[in-house]
């Protein structure tokens, strides 16, 4: 289904984008710091749940969109490395206004890890950024020529949810580890929030130009 190429490629920037600093990690970090451990297993688990109702729904969504126009497909994957590139942006300057976000990491009370779970897959499954940052960033690596989109869609999707929730594991046992410390370093915190906004901008503007052949 995919040539060595684009799944090289995926890789490496799914990769990329899965250990960067973004809500996800937060949220899976502010329900360790907040429960311990095991909320934030619980929470980790729940957000990936969550992220294949967004999969679902994008794959049925820009199969769609293929049947009806590829051309309309490849004006989607120009918006969509904009739209990286936007993100990019905004979360560099919201890092820069909330230079306090340690504040927000650590901050609430234990709830449970079966509430924990719940609330995760109920967050991300109703986080219309997520839905948004898929449809922005997996059609970019979807080869139409090699047919079956939604199939391409969903196993790119699932990839990538699977790096993000390891990812996510290893933030829970990493905070459970250093509760203490990251709330005393709020300052680690908005270096990270800038790095990942650079992360994004360069992978909008690399995707927007490297046009890969037909």
């Amino acid at each position: 289904m995919f040539d060595p190429w684009h799944l090289v490629l995926f890789l490496a920037a799914a990769g990329a984008l899965a250990v960067m600093p973004g809500p996800g990690i937060f949220y899976v970090a502010a329900r360790t710091l907040a429960g311990g451990r095991g909320e934030g297993l619980a929470s980790s688990f729940g957000t990936g749940l969550g992220g294949f109702v967004h999969i679902l729904g994008g794959a049925i969504g820009v199969s769609a969109l293929v049947l009806a126009s590829a051309e309309a497909f490849t004006a989607l994957k120009f918006v969509g490395a904009l739209y990286l590139i936007y993100l990019g942006i905004k979360t560099w300057r919201q890092a820069v206004r909330d230079a306090d976000a340690a504040t927000h990491v650590t901050g609430g009370t234990a709830i449970g890890t079966r509430r924990a779970f719940k609330e995760g897959v109920v967050v991300e499954a109703l986080n219309p950024k997520t839905a948004a940052f898929f449809l922005a960033f997996l059609p970019q690596f979807v080869v139409l020529e090699a047919g079956h989109v939604a199939l391409q869609f969903i196993a790119l999707g699932a990839i990538s949810v699977a790096m993000n929730t390891a990812v996510d594991v290893v933030v829970t046992y990493g905070a459970a580890a250093l509760r203490d410390r990251l709330a005393a370093r709020p300052g680690i915190i908005t270096r990270m929030r800038q790095a990942s906004g650079a992360l994004l901008c360069a992978l909008g503007v690399t995707l927007a130009l490297a046009r890969r052949p037909a």
